[in-house]
């Protein structure tokens, strides 16, 4: 595991490119984003464990402070679960015009040393610094000198990871959370990845972890051991990438500015369902994923989109079109009307999936979303995250 960052200004990282030849990608992460914001602007809040959302039966985590995740809490997490492990847990409605408005100061800060920032989401985003507007050599002295801007202008700390892709710098942001940073160079990577449980690889959530274990596969190094046609044969398309990236290898560029096509998630099953009543709790959690992220990007889509992929691995999509974007209860509705032709059925479905297209920005004279709405459909979004 790559050792902190010891002092910002140190000589060679090991990230300056020969030639251009290495690239610096940095990926800064928001420490706790939406409750350190709500813990900024209300001072009664400092120092004490604080959850975004609702504390309603039916309510969930959105976010939660370094203090709340300390008793174990988590975003996503239903709200009486929650209050159970840490019963002095104080909950704050989400303000995601608030967000957005603090999202859009952090994203001028990175523009301020590159043109080719990828965002992901409110809170984190890929920036590409091998060439950089002040010609600084090292992206360790990027990371710091923008978190250290960050902190002055919003009050509000982040963690960066610095690398020579996007995977590995994605992993180091994660390394000396929170307010820290890590660098993994080119000659860190293929040990770090080796070395890594699989558990822990971005990309790869815990169904998929599962499967991989019981092929005997607990680490990077396992990973690394196997041939592309078994990988490809045990978890099809995705293979390839895993075969990839268990060599440290991720060729994707920082794509800046890209127009967002379509909002959406899926969920792999350790045990195929083979329940219509089970399927479609999956997709009620499945659409309130996709909900939450509108609300964070302020995006709405007309499109809903269900896919299933059954035991055998064929696949298939089915979508209507809306005439008006999709609320959180209408892109649930829509999603469970595409799923109940596809029952009864004696084939086992190994993954469902739900995604919302044709979007637009939401336009703010219209909009009339309640906020308890999203607070019931986030409840049913919790606990998935394959």
């Amino acid at each position: 595991m790559p050792e902190p960052l010891p002092d910002p200004d140190r000589a060679d990282t090991g990230l300056m490119p020969p030639a251009g030849a290495i690239r610096k990608i940095l990926h800064i992460d928001m420490d706790a984003f939406y409750a350190s914001v709500e813990q900024r602007d209300n001072p009664d809040l400092r120092g004490k464990p604080v959850a975004v959302g609702s504390p309603a039966a039916r309510g969930v985590v959105a976010a939660a402070s370094y203090e709340a995740r300390a008793f174990g809490v988590r975003s996503a997490m239903p709200s009486v679960t929650a209050l159970r492990r840490c019963p002095d847990l104080i909950f704050v409605p989400p303000r995601f015009d608030v967000y957005r408005a603090v999202s859009a100061q952090i994203r001028a800060i990175f523009a301020e040393h590159t043109p080719l920032i990828e965002p992901l989401s409110l809170d984190e985003a890929y920036l590409d610094v091998t060439e950089n507007r002040h010609g600084i050599p090292f992206g360790a002295r990027i990371a710091f000198m923008i978190r250290d801007r960050i902190h002055t202008e919003t009050g509000l700390t982040a963690s960066a990871g610095i690398s020579y892709n996007k995977f590995l710098a994605k992993m180091a942001s994660d390394l000396n959370k929170p307010d820290g940073q890590a660098v993994i160079t080119p000659a860190q990577g293929p040990s770090f990845v080796a070395a890594l449980p699989v558990r822990r690889f971005h990309g790869i959530g815990p169904a998929t972890a599962t499967r991989m274990e019981r092929l005997g596969l607990h680490t990077g190094a396992d990973l690394r051991g196997c041939a592309l046609p078994f990988l490809q044969s045990h978890f099809g398309k995705a293979g390839r990438w895993y075969y990839r990236i268990a060599r440290a290898i991720d060729d994707r560029p920082v794509q800046p500015d890209r127009d967002r096509k379509s909002i959406g998630t899926e969920d792999t099953f350790g045990t195929d369902l083979r329940d219509h009543d089970r399927a479609a709790t999956e997709v009620r959690a499945l659409a309130a994923k996709v909900w939450r992220h509108c609300l964070g990007t302020g995006l709405r889509g007309r499109t809903v989109t269900l896919k299933v992929k059954y035991a055998d691995f064929r696949q298939i999509t089915r979508s209507r079109t809306l005439i008006a974007p999709a609320s959180a209860r209408t892109i649930e509705e829509t999603a469970l009307a595409l799923l109940r032709p596809l029952f009864p059925t004696d084939r086992g479905i190994r993954l469902l999936g739900v995604t919302l297209s044709t979007l637009a920005q939401a336009d703010p004279q219209t909009e009339s979303q309640p906020l308890d709405l999203w607070q019931a459909a986030a409840t049913r979004g919790a606990g998935h995250g394959d």
